[in-house]
């Protein structure tokens, strides 16, 4: 017993004559009569007899049809997904992003995916760049801060994406940024960089074990040979901007995620280099990405006003 019988049964059993089954079909009546047969054969039981023009069902015919039509219509369904897929009428796209990108950037992402394709079921994870690394087994692509590493599993592209720059932040009132402002003469010019090393004497906020951006900068203070004074660790950005805020230290964020601050916090600019890192896309399963997949990408790679520009 094959699908292609019970489908070509469950025809028979709707229009009640082989010959309308198989212009349903667009099968032969030959074809459709061998297929009958087949299945007759392999049930062991007659499943319809002759009626004049048409055919009826025997009680077994009759149960056995239920079921061919059950297979018939997931047939269709599949058939059909399988065409929406095809113009991405519908679909699940599973997104893992960095607590960075997935605050400030995919809202936006999402936004333009949407209008484009509103059908496309969109489910996001996110975490830190360990935490979204360990999950690329679960999602169709990820964005990420920082570093990739090395323990990628097998067959994951890596795309280079955006520029970003760690900056230093204290409450406006912090002696840094009173300095700074004197510094430059006008509070509402940025302010000047400062080294890693002047940095060294105060108290620092960092983010978890597993931050793209606490790597970054234990990176920097490493280079220069300086101690880092930790007074505070804390999990997401906006922790340590609340950190910042009630006083705790020094603390370090992407720049992007300063572009709606109401001014309580003020920047300092890393130097005399800027303290900079790229995003990446990761594609897991590279070689058979989902076409969803493949058009996120080419939405995140595209030059859109307001999401890819830095």
């Amino acid at each position: 017993m094959t699908p292609e019988q019970l489908i070509t049964f469950a025809a028979v059993a709707e229009h009640l004559n082989i010959s309308r089954a198989a212009l349903a079909l667009h099968l032969s009546q030959p074809a459709v009569s061998g297929q009958l047969r087949l299945l007759q054969e392999e049930i062991g039981e007659p499943l319809y007899q002759r009626d004049g023009r048409g055919v009826r069902l025997t009680p077994t015919g009759a149960q056995l049809a239920g079921y061919a039509a059950r297979l018939r219509d997931t047939w269709r369904d599949a058939l059909a997904y399988r065409d929406a897929l095809r113009g991405l009428e519908r679909g699940t796209l599973r997104i893992g992003a960095t607590t960075t990108p997935a605050s400030y950037r995919l809202p936006y992402l999402v936004a333009q995916f949407h209008a484009h394709y509103p059908h496309v079921k969109l489910e996001t994870s996110s975490g830190n760049t360990s935490d979204v690394v360990s999950m690329l087994g679960a999602v169709d692509i990820a964005l990420i801060e920082g570093p990739v590493g090395e323990q990628l599993p097998p067959d994951t592209a890596v795309h280079p994406w955006l520029e970003d720059e760690i900056v230093a932040i204290v409450p406006r009132s912090h002696a840094l940024a009173s300095q700074q402002a004197d510094a430059q003469g006008e509070p509402g010019v940025p302010m000047p960089s400062i080294t890693v090393e002047a940095l060294a004497e105060w108290p620092l906020v960092l983010r978890e074990d597993g931050s793209g951006v606490r790597q970054v900068v234990e990176r920097a203070f490493a280079r220069v040979g300086v101690p880092m004074r930790v007074a505070l660790e804390i999990a997401g950005v906006e922790g340590v901007k609340e950190a910042v805020r009630a006083g705790m230290g020094i603390g370090f964020v992407s720049a992007m995620s300063m572009r709606h601050e109401d001014g309580a916090l003020r920047q300092i600019r890393l130097g005399p280099e800027p303290l900079a890192r790229r995003f990446s896309i990761l594609v897991p399963h590279a070689g058979a990405a989902s076409r969803v997949a493949q058009r996120f990408l080419e939405l995140c790679l595209a030059d859109i006003p307001g999401v890819a520009s830095a």
